[in-house]
């Protein structure tokens, strides 16, 4: 199944499992911690049957004993089976390092059963090199912050043709309020309005002739290449904040018109990078309000 992205986060207990699981999360990964190996062809299937609902899974996995190690190559084997390619993650640290963290959190090593707190992250790294030596990627995090780790997984594991932030364009008429869920707001009243164009009145932003007229304007072409070059400086950077979404509006008066031209060609040239989805708040208010008006002058039967 080529549309669904699944990985498998595996490696040294303080080296960043925890940190990748809740990042993909936020970036509206469906996450599991500590599956037990042996369920993941169950999981497999449940994603199968979603239909398209479940796209992006990540799944900590727990190969530490010898039997689990066993069941994770069995359940990695049941997903291949059902044409599910995982991509294994692997998070490790140097010694010294994951020693450090563990005596500056207090927590105790998960096999650290005897011996000292040294020794059981050399046993789990011995234990774990088999699985390291499968990873598809290998992130080192004894130089990183949780927040360095998170740009570089967003930035390798997480590269494809899209970027997973999602962008929403919406239009909106300023005479009736503006969006109370907008993250940046863009107002197109100084463009020339297709309004007073009587041949043009009827029609909608989305009508190629009223796109034509706005965007004829040299105003206009240099006002959606500006606002390209910001939305491309600031959506990578949101996405490194691991904000899942971003709320576009683009105003005008009435909502009809300019706002939604100038919000299709900014979406049209967003949506090589961005997955973008377009929503007309106004875009049909006037004729509703036009009917009313309409409906209430009509002379009696």
């Amino acid at each position: 199944m080529e549309d669904v992205r699944f990985f498998l986060l595996s490696g040294l207990s303080g080296a960043g499992k925890t940190v990748a699981l809740r990042s993909l999360e936020e970036a509206g990964f469906f996450c599991v911690d500590n599956l037990p190996p042996s369920l993941l062809g169950k999981l497999g299937e449940l994603v199968i049957r979603a239909e398209g609902r479940i796209r992006n899974v990540a799944v900590v996995i727990d190969a530490r004993g010898r039997g689990l190690l066993a069941a994770w190559k069995e359940g990695h084997a049941d997903l291949l089976r059902l044409g599910i390619r995982p991509m294994i993650l692997f998070f490790e640290a140097s010694d010294e390092v994951l020693v450090r963290r563990y005596k500056e959190t207090r927590r105790r090593h998960p096999i650290a059963d005897e011996g000292s707190l040294l020794d059981a992250v050399r046993r789990e790294r011995a234990i774990l090199e088999e699985l390291r030596a499968k990873a598809d990627l290998v992130f080192d995090t004894t130089h990183l912050r949780p927040e360095e780790l998170r740009e570089i997984l967003f930035r390798h594991a997480l590269r494809a043709e899209r970027s997973r932030v999602q962008v929403h364009v919406i239009t909106f008429g300023f005479k009736y309020g503006l969006p109370l869920d907008a993250d940046l707001v863009f107002d197109v009243r100084f463009l020339r309005n297709p309004h007073y164009v009587p041949g043009l009145r009827p029609l909608t932003g989305c009508d190629p002739k009223v796109r034509e007229y706005v965007l004829a304007d040299p105003d206009a072409s240099e006002f959606v290449s500006r606002v390209e070059d910001l939305l491309r400086f600031l959506l990578p950077r949101y996405e490194r904040e691991g904000k899942p979404e971003v709320v576009i509006a683009v105003g005008c008066t009435g909502g009809r018109h300019r706002s939604v031209a100038i919000a299709e060609e900014l979406a049209a040239r967003l949506s090589d990078t961005y997955e973008v989805r377009q929503f007309h708040r106004d875009i049909r208010r006037e004729e509703g309000e036009r009917a009313e008006r309409s409906s209430a002058c009509a002379p009696p039967e």
